[in-house]
């Protein structure tokens, strides 16, 4: 990708990974209608998307609404959260320093949703393009990341493997071509 302004919105592989017409009805015709789903949804995000609520907590530094992108996907948004867990040593490609921070630090992505695991893996593409772009941007490797559901109130750990990412980039791509063609399937 050359120019920022042809990035499209991360978030939009997680609706392209569950159906191409409603990622072009939302992305391309800009056609969004309020319900209690997403409302509710934004109600989740109030807290997470507060980029001056960072904290730390033991060896857990939280980022909440970190903006990210990847040149590679052509993407750009903001991660709910970022992790970034303290490592006892430094480990090449895998940690980073943080400013005014001490020691070094292994960075892991939280995406929070509102209802429950889904049986496909649309919420995982989402999370695996933050963890692209956050390694791009901290030129580190990211193994995984999790996901939060609020209605089960549990995490999961997600794996960025090499299928997950083949996903994440041809979903980039095909995004990229709706949205180039300016045609809703």
């Amino acid at each position: 990708m050359s120019h920022d302004e042809d990035y499209l919105f991360l978030s939009g592989i997680q609706h392209m990974a569950f159906c191409e017409r409603q990622w072009a009805f939302i992305h391309i015709e800009q056609v969004w209608a309020e319900n209690i789903r997403t409302i509710e949804g934004k109600h989740l995000h109030e807290r997470t998307d507060n980029p001056f609520e960072n904290e730390t907590r033991n060896d857990i530094r939280v980022v909440r609404g970190m903006p990210v992108v990847s040149h590679k996907l052509g993407l750009r948004g903001i991660a709910d959260v970022v992790e970034f867990h303290r490592m006892a040593e430094a480990s090449e490609g895998t940690t980073v320093r943080l400013e005014n921070r001490r020691g070094w630090w292994r960075p892991y992505p939280v995406e929070y949703k509102r209802g429950r695991p889904k049986i496909d893996n649309r919420d995982a593409v989402q999370l695996c393009a933050q963890g692209i772009a956050l390694e791009e941007m901290l030129n580190v490797s990211i193994e995984s990341g999790f996901l939060y559901y609020a209605q089960t109130r549990r995490r999961l750990d997600v794996t960025f493997d090499q299928q997950l990412r083949g996903q994440v980039h041809e979903l980039s791509r095909r995004l990229h071509q709706l949205f180039f063609e300016g045609k809703t399937p």
